[in-house]
């Protein structure tokens, strides 16, 4: 098997629902982030092997393999193929694994792994409305859930509190603005010129650049203790639960012989990747065993990973994560997460790999792991290395 390499990874702002990316087509963004990923690692586009892409809801603006259709929305090379997955939440993490598997096997040379999800314009579920997949077979092993009565589920079964919940929302902000302000995702987020929209969401005519996350909010925990709890359930609020947002991120994988041909530069190499299923009633544990996993792939133990993405669906998930594996926590989502910066679904995996990779390169860390829970009772893992010169 061939060593991978992580030649780019770059994603867009994240945009809250109804705000700067809006105006957008869901093949729009992720066409701009695809086309601005490929400038910056001088790759030319008629040398990518093939496109894997992640997007949830695959109906709509989504729907027609949206993978491909950004791509050839960009102008880019017809002859490039590209596939769209579901993987739920972790399609985007998913469409780089199965990119590495690619070019681990000498399949491709250079594969681009992406992810998409516009949720103002096709609301998580739209591919739901006229039916579910759930039928009585389904229902005579497993009772109706949803992620929101899962998160609880994990919140009682961990004894996680309200107040736990609360603080791990406040330290997602409190992180994600230090981050900001200290521009560490200036290099990782891509500025996107977006048509501007009035009150009705109707285009103007005119557009803005959009260059910064736009789910940050100065908060307390006095004001977060006042937030009403989603529905179904006491622990998590708005606060402590992920954001419905718009955004798109792009991880271009390649080989030795690309890399040489073509003179790239490593940042870094895939070591472990793997997609693992658990109890789709309590649905959201996936990033316990899928860790687990990888760290048992690569030998590796939690004192080795210099940081971690483990993504914030609801704060729960990450509580009972870290009673878990017990990391050092301040190794944990440093510059926040899902709570504060956003969940575009089908795009937060590779956001997630795109800023393990740039806060490696920050801090000068080694080894990144990355985890996801997903709908329907996945897992997905990643570990990362960073590569000197």
């Amino acid at each position: 098997m061939e060593d991978v390499y992580i030649i780019e990874a770059a994603r867009s702002p994240i945009g809250r629902r109804g705000k700067g990316l809006a105006g957008l087509k869901p093949a729009d963004l992720l066409g701009k982030v695809q086309v601005a990923a490929l400038e910056r690692s001088g790759i030319p586009a008629e040398k990518v092997g093939q496109v894997i892409g992640g997007c949830v809801s695959q109906v709509g603006e989504q729907s027609f393999n949206i993978a491909r259709i950004a791509w050839l929305s960009m102008g880019l090379p017809e002859e490039i193929a590209a596939t769209t997955v579901d993987s739920q939440c972790g399609s985007s993490q998913q469409a780089t694994s199965l990119g590495a598997a690619m070019v681990a096997s000498g399949m491709e040379d250079i594969v681009m792994a992406c992810g998409v999800e516009m949720m103002t314009r096709v609301p998580l579920g739209s591919n739901m409305k006229d039916g579910v997949p759930m039928g009585e077979s389904y229902m005579s092993h497993y009772q109706p859930t949803s992620q929101f009565l899962g998160a609880a589920m994990i919140a009682e079964e961990y004894q996680i509190t309200r107040a736990d919940t609360d603080a791990f929302g406040l330290k997602s902000q409190q992180n994600a603005i230090r981050a900001w302000e200290e521009g560490r995702f200036d290099r990782e987020v891509v500025p996107i010129e977006a048509p501007v929209l009035n009150d009705k969401g109707e285009p103007t005519g005119e557009t803005r650049t959009i260059s910064r996350d736009e789910g940050l909010r100065q908060t307390s925990l006095e004001a977060l203790a006042g937030l009403d709890p989603v529905p179904g359930q006491e622990i998590h609020t708005a606060g402590s639960s992920s954001q419905v947002s718009d955004g798109a991120a792009v991880v271009i994988l390649a080989n030795r012989k690309a890399v040489d041909e073509l003179g790239l530069k490593p940042r870094a190499r895939v070591v472990a990747t793997t997609l693992v299923g658990v109890d789709p009633v309590t649905m959201l544990k996936g990033p316990i065993p899928a860790s687990r996993k990888v760290l048992a792939q690569t030998g590796l133990t939690v004192d080795d990973i210099d940081v971690f993405e483990v993504n914030e669906a609801f704060a729960s998930v990450v509580l009972a994560w870290e009673k878990e594996l017990n990391p050092d926590p301040d190794r944990v989502n440093p510059n926040g997460g899902a709570i504060a910066l956003g969940h575009p679904t089908g795009s937060t995996g590779a956001r997630l790999i795109t800023t393990a990779l740039h806060e490696l390169e920050r801090t000068g860390g080694r080894y990144g792991l990355i985890a996801m829970c997903c709908g329907g009772g996945l897992g997905t893992g990643t570990i990362i290395e960073r590569l000197d010169g």
